[in-house]
C-alpha cells in the first residue's frame, strides 16, 4: 500500500513539473515582482553655484544652478535663495524657474542695494539716506556684508559659499569714499574714486616728483664742483 501512494505522489510531481519546465524551455519573459524594491536615483544640486560679484559700484549675485534628477521626483522647479547668520537674521530670494533641463542662470540684485535706470549704484546694504546723505545704518540688510549662510532650494536643497563682493581697484560696492572691508579685516581699505589708500594724496604726487629732481641737480652740481678743483 505504502508503495503504491509513493509511486501516484512521483507521478503527480512529474505532471506538474513538466509544464513548468517546458514553459521556461519555450522562453517565455518572466513576470515582474511586485515586492522587489526600487530605489530611484535622488534629484541633486550638485554643482550649482552663487558668487557675489561687483559692477557698476553695485554688488550682485550671480547664480547657475544645476538640477539632477533622472527620476523625475523633484516637486519643484521654482529655486530660492535663502540668506542667515548666526543672529536668526533671514531672508528668502526668489529666483526663478527652471529650464525644462533644469538649468537656471541668472543674477540678482544684492538686499539693500538698488540702482538707477542706467545699472548706476545708488544704494547699498547697510546705509540709508538721511536728509539727503547716506549715513551708516544697522538695518537695510546690514547683517548681510557679514558672515553668512546661503542655501539654494528647489527641492533638493543645497548649501553654498556666500559673500559680499570685496572692494577692487575697479569696483567699491558702498558709497564713494567708503570702503566694503569690515573694520578689524586687516585688508586693504579702497575708495569709491577707485584707488586704493596708500597714504600719500594724489594731488602731492607732482610735488614730491619734482622735489627729487631738485635733489639730482644739486646733488650733481656739488659733485662736478669737486671734481673740478682736482
Amino acid at each position: 500500500m505504502l508503495r503504491k501512494t509513493l509511486t501516484i505522489a512521483a507521478v503527480a510531481a512529474l505532471l506538474f513539473a513538466g509544464p513548468a519546465a517546458a514553459s521556461a524551455a519555450e522562453g517565455d519573459e518572466p513576470t515582474n515582482d511586485p515586492y522587489t524594491p526600487t530605489t530611484p536615483f535622488e534629484p541633486t544640486l550638485t554643482g550649482s553655484t552663487v558668487t557675489g560679484v561687483c559692477d557698476n559700484d553695485a554688488p550682485y549675485i550671480s547664480v547657475n544652478i544645476q538640477l539632477t534628477d533622472p527620476n523625475g521626483i523633484a516637486t519643484s522647479n521654482v529655486a530660492h535663495l535663502v540668506l542667515s547668520d548666526s543672529q536668526g537674521n533671514t531672508i528668502d530670494l526668489l529666483l526663478g524657474e527652471l529650464d525644462e533641463n533644469g538649468n537656471l542662470q541668472t543674477t540678482i540684485l544684492w538686499p539693500g542695494a538698488t540702482v538707477d535706470e542706467e545699472g548706476n549704484a545708488t544704494g547699498w546694504p547697510g546705509w540709508a539716506e538721511v536728509n539727503g546723505e547716506l549715513v551708516q545704518t544697522t538695518g537695510n540688510f546690514a547683517w548681510t556684508r557679514g558672515s553668512i549662510s546661503a542655501m539654494i532650494q528647489v527641492n533638493p536643497e543645497l548649501p553654498v559659499p556666500l559673500s559680499y563682493p570685496p572692494a577692487t581697484p575697479l569696483c567699491n560696492a558702498g558709497p564713494h569714499g567708503t570702503t566694503t572691508t569690515p573694520a578689524g579685516s586687516g585688508g586693504t581699505s579702497v575708495t569709491g574714486s577707485g584707488l586704493a589708500q596708500t597714504g600719500v594724496s594724489p594731488a602731492l604726487l607732482p610735488i614730491g616728483v619734482g622735489a627729487g629732481l631738485l635733489a639730482l641737480v644739486g646733488t650733481g652740481q656739488i659733485v662736478g664742483r669737486r671734481l673740478a678743483k682736482r
